[in-house]
């Protein structure tokens, strides 16, 4: 939804209204699911990646987190993919009839899955991005760090996920499943005392404050668990869910969620 995107990044000082960066040394962390649900995917990837430029020249950063939704489309798993979607990248690339992956795809799926498999045009901008972020004591990241990730090393997991799209290497098979970093919803389903006990864990290795994820709609809006240390801030604000535009603030130690007043939007 861009125009969501837009208005979130207005929230946050990021872009004025010709979508330019006014945001200066602020650093914005989007933390993945631009594809699917929603026409505007590549017009959001476009923003994002531009203004990650423009911020860069003035101090600021723009970082961007692989969801599930990105790597779902990168194994070409197209289930949550509009019939626009299916459209907004011919053009981009040219389908050879004699691929055997494409050839046993439905043909509306094939111009996009030579965009998104590994290798292809889409996967390489998809590998500019990360799978967490770490900034000033706070960790985001999708759908969230278990401690097995944190075992198996976040530089290495993102060497791979990277080594994959580029198309140099195999998929990492923990991409999926309940324990995957961009598919568990440990933290992010109203976590259990259980779960803020993980978290604890999790945060004490890396030596960090808090974790912010994803991956799951806060009926509530964003929502603060575990003591402060963990913040859902998926609240849905696509027009397929029909949620509103919020984003999360962090300044030093403050962490608060920004809504547009009711009146504004």
């Amino acid at each position: 939804d861009l125009d969501a995107a837009r208005a979130a990044l207005r929230l946050a000082g990021a872009i004025d209204q010709t979508d330019t960066w006014v945001g200066g040394n602020l650093q914005v962390v989007q933390t993945g699911d631009i594809l699917d649900r929603g026409d505007g995917e590549g017009e959001i990837l476009d923003l994002f990646h531009r203004l990650r430029t423009e911020a860069e020249a003035e101090g600021g950063a723009v970082h961007i987190v692989n969801g599930n939704h990105e790597l779902m489309n990168a194994y070409l798993d197209f289930r949550y993919v509009t019939e626009g979607g299916f459209h907004a990248f011919e053009g981009m690339v040219e389908v050879d009839p004699s691929d055997s992956v494409l050839a046993s795809l439905d043909e509306s799926e094939r111009v996009r899955a030579a965009a998104f498999r590994p290798g292809g045009p889409m996967a390489l901008r998809l590998a500019e991005h990360s799978l967490a972020v770490t900034l000033d004591g706070t960790l985001f990241t999708p759908a969230g760090i278990l401690p097995v990730h944190t075992e198996m090393g976040l530089d290495s997991m993102e060497a791979k996920v990277h080594a994959w799209l580029m198309g140099e290497a195999s998929q990492p098979h923990w991409i999926r499943g309940d324990s995957s970093p961009v598919w568990n919803r440990v933290y992010s389903g109203e976590p259990s005392v259980a779960s803020c006990d993980t978290l604890g864990l999790v945060l004490d290795r890396l030596g960090l404050d808090r974790m912010v994820v994803g991956h799951t709609v806060q009926e509530w809006g964003i929502t603060a668990y575990c003591g402060g240390r963990l913040w859902c801030i998926d609240v849905g604000m696509a027009v397929h869910y029909g949620g509103r535009p919020e984003v999360l603030e962090i300044r030093g130690s403050e962490v608060k969620s920004l809504r547009w007043p009711d009146d504004l939007y």
